[in-house]
C-alpha cells in the first residue's frame, strides 16, 4: 500500500489535515445554530454554502463572522452555568437555606399536623446549632 515511508508520512498529513478540517466544520455548524442574530433563511444559505464549498465556505465563514464566535460561545457558556445554578437551587430545596427558613418550613408542619411539638423543637435546635457552628467557624 505505501511504497515508503514518505508516502506514509504524506498519508498521515492528509489524514490529520481531514480530522482538523472536519472539527473545524462541526465548530461552524456549532457557532452558526446557536447563532440568536441569523434567521432561518440565512442559517439555511450559510448551511448550503458550506456542504457545496466546504473550504471556501467555512474561510469565507470565519471570516465574516469568525469576529462574534468567542462571545456566542462565552455567551451559550454563562447561560448553561445560570441554568445549572438554578437546578442545583432548585433540588437543593428549602433544607440547604438559611435556619430561619428551615425553622418557618418546619412550624408550618407542625401547623399541618405532619409532625409533632417534640419534633418541631428538635427541628429548630439543630437549625440554631447549625447556625452556632457556622458562626463559629467563621471567627
Amino acid at each position: 500500500m505505501f511504497d515508503d515511508n514518505g508516502s506514509f508520512l504524506l498519508a498521515l498529513l492528509e489524514f490529520f489535515i481531514f480530522v482538523a478540517w472536519f472539527m473545524c466544520l462541526f465548530w461552524v455548524f456549532g457557532d452558526l445554530f446557536r447563532s440568536k442574530d441569523l434567521g432561518g433563511v440565512a442559517k439555511t444559505f450559510w448551511c448550503l454554502f458550506l456542504i457545496f464549498l466546504p473550504i471556501v465556505g467555512m474561510l469565507i465563514y470565519l471570516i465574516a463572522r469568525g469576529s462574534g464566535m468567542t462571545e456566542r460561545a462565552l455567551a451559550a457558556q454563562a447561560e448553561a452555568v445560570r441554568r445549572q445554578d438554578a437546578y442545583i437551587r432548585q433540588v437543593a430545596g428549602p433544607s440547604a437555606g438559611s435556619p430561619t427558613d428551615e425553622i418557618a418550613s418546619a412550624k408550618q408542619l407542625l401547623d399541618s399536623g405532619a409532625i409533632s411539638a417534640a419534633e418541631y423543637e428538635q427541628l429548630k435546635t439543630n437549625a440554631l446549632a447549625k447556625t452556632k457552628t457556622t458562626a463559629a467557624s467563621a471567627a
